[in-house]
C-alpha cells in the first residue's frame, strides 16, 4: 500500500469510528451519536466509510477520492442539520426564555472532531496520490541501427 492509501484508510476508519462517538448532549442527560440522531443517515455515512476502506485496500484512487469528497459533504450536511435541529427543537414552547434556556443546554460533543478529522485525513490521502504517467521509452543507439538495417 502507498502512503496515500494508508492515510485514506486511516481517515475512513476514523470516520467509521466517529459515527459511534458522542455528538450531542441534550440537557446534560445522555449522549447522542450519529445513529441516534438519524439512523438511516448514519448508515449511509458508515457505508461511504466502508467503501472508502475497501477502495484503499484495492488501491482505487478514483473511488477513494469520490468517497472522501462524499464523506465531507455528508458530515458538513450532518453538522448543519444538527445546528438547525438544536435551534428549532424547542420552538413549540410558547415561552421564549424557556426556549432559549433549553436550547443553550444542548451541547455539541467531541465526536465532531473525530468525524471531521477522519474526513480531512481521507481527503489528504486522496489528493496526495500521484497520477500515473506514461513515459515513452527513448530508443537507444543500438535500436536505431537495427531499425535502419531492417528497412
Amino acid at each position: 500500500m502507498r502512503i496515500s492509501s494508508i492515510l485514506s484508510f486511516l481517515g475512513f476508519v476514523l470516520l467509521f469510528a466517529g459515527t459511534y462517538c458522542p455528538l450531542l448532549r441534550p440537557l446534560g442527560l445522555f449522549n447522542w451519536n450519529v445513529y441516534q440522531l438519524n439512523q438511516p443517515y448514519g448508515l449511509v455515512l458508515a457505508l461511504v466509510a466502508v467503501v472508502g476502506v475497501a477502495a484503499s485496500f484495492l488501491n482505487q484512487p478514483k473511488i477513494i477520492k469520490a468517497a472522501s469528497w462524499m464523506a465531507l459533504a455528508l458530515v458538513v450536511l450532518l453538522l448543519l442539520a444538527s445546528i438547525f435541529k438544536v435551534q428549532t427543537a424547542f420552538s413549540f414552547i410558547p415561552f421564549k426564555k424557556l426556549d432559549a434556556y433549553l436550547t443553550r443546554h444542548v451541547r455539541f460533543k467531541w465526536g465532531w472532531y473525530v468525524l471531521f478529522g477522519g474526513v480531512i485525513l481521507a481527503i489528504v490521502g486522496a489528493l496526495s496520490s500521484k497520477p500515473k504517467a506514461y513515459i515513452k521509452p527513448v530508443p537507444s543507439a543500438g535500436d536505431v541501427g537495427e531499425l535502419e538495417t531492417r528497412n
